[in-house]
């Protein structure tokens, strides 16, 4: 709302369950735990998260993307995952 006036375009991508290096940080190195954390679904890749960035930085100049919410596809929230057995 604050570059309303200077036209900068502001785009916020919220993904959900990314697979990273930060579980392992998260979890100090424990491997077993950061893998637990995916376990049971496909989380999004850093690739998934990059294509959305892509995406919004090259709409034509009347468009800009407010915020896209991305999510593995067996995420429904932040908080509800269905995993398989």
């Amino acid at each position: 709302m604050d570059t309303i006036d200077k036209n900068i375009l502001v785009s916020s991508i919220d993904p959900g369950l990314v697979e990273t290096d930060f579980s392992n940080v998260r979890f100090h190195g424990d491997t077993e735990k950061a893998k637990n954390v995916y376990k049971g679904l496909i989380p999004l890749t850093g690739d998934d998260v990059a294509d959305a960035v892509i995406y919004c930085a090259t709409r034509p100049p009347h468009v800009n993307i407010a915020e896209i919410t991305l999510l593995a596809a067996r995420q429904a929230s932040a908080t509800i995952v269905y995993r398989e057995e």
